[in-house]
């Protein structure tokens, strides 16, 4: 199987390309920056230039491709202003999906993000899942609005007749995260560059078992469907404390309620402080449900302490952190 990989320079797409080739398939990447190679210039893949705004590029590069894997879509960092990233967004998506059509590009899996799963009802008391979808205009977060415009574009795409499938992965920790992004909280406890825990629960998940989710629902994918790809539900102020033990650090002793840090992101709102939209969230995160995910794509995910060595070991490595 011929396939295209968009954001292979980056951290999940990384992942997806290796987990690919490792597979079999012929794995073809998108990059920006002519000899940019991310995180997999160990293995042997086909690179071709492009850019997700140029249909013309997307269309060359997808060009013989059985399936695309799109784990590049536009997220705002530190941008405040819904309204463009969330237009900006829809044009970026439907040039993409434009150009899979025109190629004849028969399956197209897109990496979504778990900011378009709502809250379940109240008084259900259980954990959110696929059926429990983001309500468009309820936080005000450029991020949260984008991934929902977005993911809202690849249902409309499937019923269009381009066969999209849609993974969100819950909150990605591993190595290969050349940005680094999620990861980067982990770096950041082995440097005791983190002052403060918060008491929420999180679902977090190894971006090799999210990369093996990918290249499995190429095939084994409902097209229209969304899937979960997730780990394990932690409390991040005991998942730090893990993760502080495992790099022979001491642990952040304050811990932060949810309800405090939403006080502390208010006022960095006002005064448009250039706080990660993601981080931005951070009062919205919550336990999910992952079992339609494991199910159908035969996904065990490893122990967070695995993913955390791992994940340390990477950074050291590669620089990122003293041996």
């Amino acid at each position: 199987m011929r396939v295209l990989v968009l954001g292979a320079t980056g951290f999940i797409g990384g992942q997806i390309a290796r987990a690919a080739h490792h597979t079999g398939m012929d794995v073809h990447c998108l990059r920006r920056r002519e000899g940019a190679v991310g995180a997999v210039g160990d293995i042997p893949l086909t690179w071709h230039s492009g850019d997700l705004d140029d249909a013309g590029s997307l269309s060359a590069a997808m060009h013989g491709c059985d399936c695309v894997f799109h784990a590049a879509a536009y997220y705002p960092f530190t941008d405040y202003n819904v309204r463009k990233a969330a237009s900006y967004s829809v044009r970026q998506i439907r040039c993409v999906f434009q150009a899979a059509r025109e190629a004849g590009v028969s399956r197209l899996v897109y990496t979504s993000s778990l900011t378009t799963i709502g809250t379940p009802p109240t008084g259900e008391g259980r954990p959110a899942d696929e059926r429990d979808g983001y309500i468009p205009g309820s936080t005000a977060n450029p991020y949260y609005e984008a991934k929902w415009a977005m993911e809202h574009e690849a249902l409309r795409a499937n019923q269009s007749g381009l066969p999209v499938m849609i993974l969100c992965p819950t909150a990605v920790f591993g190595p290969g995260d050349v940005k680094p992004s999620t990861s980067e909280i982990l770096l950041m406890v082995a440097k005791q560059q983190m002052p403060a825990a918060v008491d929420v629960t999180a679902n977090m998940v190894d971006g090799r078992d999210v990369a093996l989710a990918h290249v499995r629902a190429a095939t084994l994918g409902n097209p229209g469907e969304r899937y979960i790809i997730g780990g394990h539900n932690l409390n991040v102020s005991d998942a730090l404390r893990t993760a502080a033990g495992i790099a022979g650090v001491k642990a952040p002793r304050l811990i932060l309620s949810v309800k405090a840090v939403a006080r502390l992101l208010s006022v960095a709102q006002a005064f448009r402080l250039p706080i990660p939209a993601t981080m931005r969230g951070l009062p919205y995160w919550q336990p999910m449900n992952c079992e339609k995910g494991w199910q159908t794509f035969g996904i065990v995910p490893r122990p967070f302490e695995d993913t955390v060595r791992d994940t340390l070991a990477w950074f050291r490595e590669n620089g990122y952190l003293k041996k």
